[in-house]
């Protein structure tokens, strides 16, 4: 293992060891009462988990990565189509999401066969569950049902299946599959969304979008989007780039995150949901976890294999 995922990821720990001091400080000093506090320090305890887990599965290779990306896109499918109302003439398309899209997107993944992987779900799997559904002939609410599976798995399979994917990328001179551009799209990205929440709650006044997302406000989103654009060019030497274009990069990260978040936000409040789940505390389901990771990774990707590999 290249010894500067190891940096990367000791330097992530100090962070957040540090962040959990500040916060059972603030708890201890403001108390428990305090919402905002005590959900700070919930956010924090579990990112230990989230880390804890991540980084050794990271570090033991490219198939545990996948492996662990195609667990959490199962987690995230079955949130977000569990607030989906379904019919049984659904059955045969939600199969198909499940036990095809899933494995079939991350075995292409796997073999790094690129020209089918960025196809298959957008063309196949876009056909596919159309048909399946049609064939059930129950044409009740058919477009509406329809469309929410074919939601569902673009942004929990295909979009999630972009971040293990960047460890398969040939960047002459640097070795994606160790997995240090991976952490540093991970770190980049949930930075972002940590710095936004914390400068929102230190700084907001202003709304960014109430009807979505009511704690989202205009100065946490520019202030931490910032700080997190420039972490991603301080930390370039991880990279395969140079300062700035680390940092555009990361600001790419970070709007992208910023709109994956908004819009699957519209998606929940459409549905009638405060959050996806409840299986992470402090940060509600694993989807409300991924949203930022499902725009951001076919982004960065995307842009990477282009302009590098």
């Amino acid at each position: 293992m290249n010894l500067d995922f190891w940096r990367l990821a000791l330097g992530i720990i100090a962070f957040l060891a540090a962040s959990t001091v500040i916060s059972h400080i603030l708890v201890w000093r403001v108390g428990r009462d305090n919402a905002t506090i005590r959900n700070l320090a919930e956010r924090v305890d579990a990112w230990w988990l989230l880390v804890g887990i991540g980084i050794p599965v990271i570090a033991a290779g490219r198939v545990p990565a996948i492996v662990l990306f195609a667990f959490a896109s199962f987690l995230s499918l079955r949130e977000f189509l569990s607030l989906t109302p379904t019919r049984p003439g659904d059955r045969p398309a939600l199969f198909a999401a499940f036990f095809v899209a899933i494995p079939v997107q991350y075995g292409l993944v796997g073999i790094n066969w690129y020209g089918l992987f960025a196809i298959f779900l957008p063309v196949y799997g876009f056909l596919v569950i159309s048909a399946m559904t049609a064939v059930a002939q129950d044409t009740q609410h058919y477009l509406e049902r329809t469309a929410k599976i074919q939601w569902s798995v673009m942004v929990c399979v295909y979009g999630i299946s972009h971040a293990p994917a960047l460890m398969s990328l040939q960047i002459p001179g640097y070795d994606a599959a160790d997995g240090v551009l991976l952490l540093f799209f991970l770190l980049v990205t949930q930075i972002s969304d940590v710095l936004q929440y914390v400068c929102g709650k230190l700084f907001g006044r202003h709304k960014l979008a109430p009807a979505l997302s009511p704690g989202k406000t205009w100065e946490g989103v520019i202030g931490g989007g910032m700080l997190a654009t420039g972490v991603g060019a301080a930390l370039y030497s991880f990279t395969p780039f140079q300062p700035w274009q680390a940092g555009l990069l990361a600001l790419a990260i970070v709007v992208s995150g910023v709109i994956g978040g908004l819009v699957l936000s519209a998606v929940k409040r459409s549905l009638g949901a405060k959050d996806w789940g409840a299986s992470i505390p402090g940060h509600g389901g694993m989807l409300d976890r991924m949203d930022s990771i499902a725009f951001a990774a076919p982004i960065f990707f995307h842009l990477t294999r282009f302009w590098y590999a």
